[in-house]
């Protein structure tokens, strides 16, 4: 493993998660380079019932971590559909994309969810990091499916979220950063990211982590999770 990627690990095993971000992020980070961990059982441990906080969201975010390591909740797939949604989850972007990707992950197609990020896609989420996370459930949604169905929309955005790229090969914030690249990777555009994880490896701090005031978990295992999605 690189020393770069090593220290960032021992960094996180530094510090005292507490949040379902936080561990769920941690526990795809650590299960995509194959690192043991204890976030799991802390992560389940948390949950009520058949979720997170009451949260879609957070419920979300903790299926998709969770199902990354094989472990599936019924109850939380079925909490997650009956909450109220016509196409969207709360009509919100966010929630919606979280959740498709969440149901992907648990094996779920959901081609109702798709179609309204499709169909409400406009100028109000024209944002990089809006739309990556769109195309990540998109890509994820699709995959699972076996279709291109969204093939043109997703080449398309992702090929307006490469030409938002600054010059030094980022998109101004670590966290939004992450996201595109995770997203474009997904989408496919990996041979064009080369400058982008260059300017991600730039923004490493010296104590092995990523991210703000010496280091920030989220900050840190979207990286992690970002290269080792790249492939470095």
């Amino acid at each position: 493993m690189d020393s770069r990627i090593s220290n960032a690990f021992k960094w996180l095993d530094s510090c005292h998660p507490g949040s379902v971000k936080e561990l769920s992020r941690l526990i795809t980070a650590y299960t995509l380079w194959d690192v043991p961990s204890h976030y799991a059982a802390r992560l389940i441990r948390i949950k009520k019932d058949s979720n997170w906080n009451g949260s879609v969201r957070d419920t979300a975010r903790a299926c998709s971590a969770l199902a990354g390591i094989g472990i599936v909740f019924p109850g939380s797939v079925v909490w997650l559909l009956d909450r109220p949604h016509d196409g969207g989850w709360n009509n919100d972007v966010y929630d919606t994309a979280y959740v498709l990707t969440a149901l992907a992950a648990m094996g779920e197609v959901n081609e109702d969810g798709c179609k309204w990020l499709v169909q409400n896609y406009g100028p109000d989420w024209e944002h990089v990091g809006t739309t990556s996370l769109a195309l990540t459930a998109l890509i994820k949604q699709e995959t699972l499916a076996g279709t291109d169905s969204y093939r043109d929309f997703i080449n398309e955005r992702a090929r307006w979220v490469i030409s938002r790229r600054g010059q030094d090969g980022g998109w101004k914030f670590i966290s939004t950063s992450n996201i595109v690249i995770q997203a474009l990777v997904l989408a496919g555009f990996r041979d064009e990211l080369g400058i982008s994880i260059r300017w991600l490896l730039g923004k490493l701090n010296e104590n092995g982590s990523w991210g703000k005031n010496e280091g920030d978990i989220i900050a840190t295992s979207m990286s992690l999770i970002t290269l080792g999605l790249y492939g470095i």
